[in-house]
């Protein structure tokens, strides 16, 4: 099993400006590929994507749940909204 650590940069005004993300298993594929999704999508939030728009377009399983870690990190973002 693969585990993975998020941490968020957030502007003064309280919107997410950027996201990282990376694997235990460093240097590995896995923590590269989440490295690279985090990096693609902090350029898009501060490019003025919109991050529901980003986090619906992701990749899911028959049951709706994210099937990378970018749309996981990015649904436990949005069910910690208030």
């Amino acid at each position: 099993m693969l585990h993975y650590t998020a941490t968020v940069g957030y502007y003064p005004n309280g919107r997410i400006g950027e996201l990282f993300l990376n694997n235990h298993k460093s240097n590995s594929t896995a923590d590269t590929n989440a490295r690279d999704a985090a990096i693609a999508f902090s350029f898009a939030v501060q490019h003025g994507a919109e991050i529901e728009d980003i986090r619906r377009a992701l990749s899911r399983d028959s049951h709706g749940r994210a099937s990378g870690p970018l749309g996981a990190a990015l649904d436990l973002l949005r069910e910690a909204q208030p």
